[in-house]
């Protein structure tokens, strides 16, 4: 099954690249100077890196399914009316692996402005994919939209004049995960472990701060490489601080290396609360057997959130369903957050009615729209933050985990379905 997986995604990313580059492209190249305005083509281009491999490859396991979805959505009735074609043009899109690189992310942006003079550029999932990106559509005027992308990791590329983004915040995190930690008597002692990248840096000085104003004692042992095999020295101390609450953001390959390496040396904390690595259920399967359970995670979309689509009216949970039985896979959170970032580009398309750069800028700072991920409205800063709540990880009925919305933090509209529950329970720890 694996195998049909990647030629699907693989046979995808080669369709809709051949037959967006195939067509009409200026072999000019745009003014540095002012933005660019693209010939009227017979169809509107919109340029999408995104890291369908890599560490990050996770984020866009839904990709092909929700590209084909949301592009047939807009499409349904003839496209977008644009008054220099006088007429209505289909959107396309031409996505760009970027490997989770960020050079290479950074080049593909640039090649999707400067080769394929894309309309708009709509690019998702973490720092090292959307901020190279963002910055080419700085340099280049470009309008561009990012989703999954952390607001303060995407704020330190700026100030932003171009590039708008509509994902979640870190203290938003940390308003969902206290609460739920209190359901759960501990020492409040926190292991504090973070991957050396821009998303775990950011995310660890954040969290610090934090915790500590909260009343929680933080053992951070200090940021460690992309690819550690042996946490050892991490480990033992946290087991000479007596740490029950372990708090981390890394990848899903990291932390199923660290996770395990836990059990191996015995060491088991009541509460594992891991960011970008237990978004999704392929990463807490991964681990092996049982050992994600129990485990918890920020809920940045979950089919129970009371928000729909602006292009259907479909509810997340139809949306979560419709893929569901399309695929044969459980959902997963980046679900809502693609999906939701198409309904932005197709608003402001028709408010806009022009591929005028300046235009569409000016129609994206405007935007004030009901989505699959609640209410967007841009500030002046460029963003516009999503709802999000905390999850863990319980045996599942139709797939081996579900996860359980445990916490709505600052977002009182969102479900609570369950409370926290220690892993030391779950497991049968004394």
């Amino acid at each position: 099954m694996k195998k049909k997986k990647d030629i699907s995604r693989r046979e995808f990313i080669k369709k809709v690249g051949l037959t967006a580059a195939a067509v009409g492209v200026s072999s000019s190249l745009p003014k540095l100077l002012k933005p660019a305005r693209a010939a009227v083509r017979d169809h509107i281009l919109i340029g999408r890196p995104l890291p369908v491999t890599g560490p990050v490859s996770a984020f866009t396991t839904v990709s092909p399914w929700i590209d084909n979805k949301a592009i047939a959505d807009i499409n349904k009735d003839g496209g977008i009316f644009i008054k220099e074609a006088g007429k209505k043009l289909p959107v396309k899109v031409k996505i760009v692996d970027t490997e989770s690189d960020p050079s290479k992310a950074g080049d593909a942006g640039s090649k999707l402005i400067l080769n394929d003079n894309v309309d708009i550029m709509y690019v998702s999932a973490t720092p090292a994919t959307v901020s190279p990106v963002a910055a080419a559509c700085e340099r280049f005027k470009v309008p561009c939209i990012s989703t999954m992308m952390p607001v303060e990791m995407f704020l330190l590329g700026g100030p932003f004049h171009w590039a708008f983004d509509a994902s979640f915040s870190v203290r938003d995190y940390l308003a969902s995960f206290l609460p739920m930690w209190d359901d759960v008597k501990t020492d409040k002692i926190v292991g504090l472990l973070a991957q050396n990248d821009p998303d775990g840096v950011a995310w660890a000085d954040g969290s610090k701060k934090a915790l500590g104003g909260a009343g929680y004692k933080v053992i951070d042992i200090g940021r460690f490489p992309p690819g550690t095999m042996d946490y050892g020295t991490i480990i033992s101390g946290w087991k000479k601080e007596n740490v029950e609450i372990m708090f981390a953001n890394m990848s899903p390959p990291d932390f199923t290396r660290v996770w395990r390496q836990c059990f191996r040396e015995n060491f088991i904390p009541k509460i594992c609360t891991v960011g970008r690595a237990l978004m999704f259920p392929t990463a807490v399967e991964a681990i092996g057997g049982d050992l994600g359970l129990g485990t918890s995670t920020e809920a940045v979309w979950h089919p129970s959130y009371p928000f729909k689509s602006s292009l259907t009216g479909e509810s997340g949970r139809q949306l979560a369903d419709a893929y569901e039985s399309a695929t044969g896979k459980q959902w997963t959170a980046p679900l809502g957050g693609l999906y939701g970032g198409y309904e932005i580009v197709a608003d402001v398309l028709k408010r806009a009615q022009t591929l005028d750069k300046e235009t569409v800028r000016k129609a994206f700072a405007a935007t004030d729209l009901g989505t699959i991920q609640g209410q967007i409205k841009f500030n002046e800063k460029n963003i516009s933050i999503v709802a999000s709540g905390g999850l863990q990880w319980i045996k599942g009925k139709k797939f081996p985990f579900d996860p359980v919305l445990v916490s709505n933090g600052n977002y009182k509209m969102l479900p609570k379905e369950a409370k926290m529950v220690s892993i030391h329970e779950l497991r049968g720890i004394k």
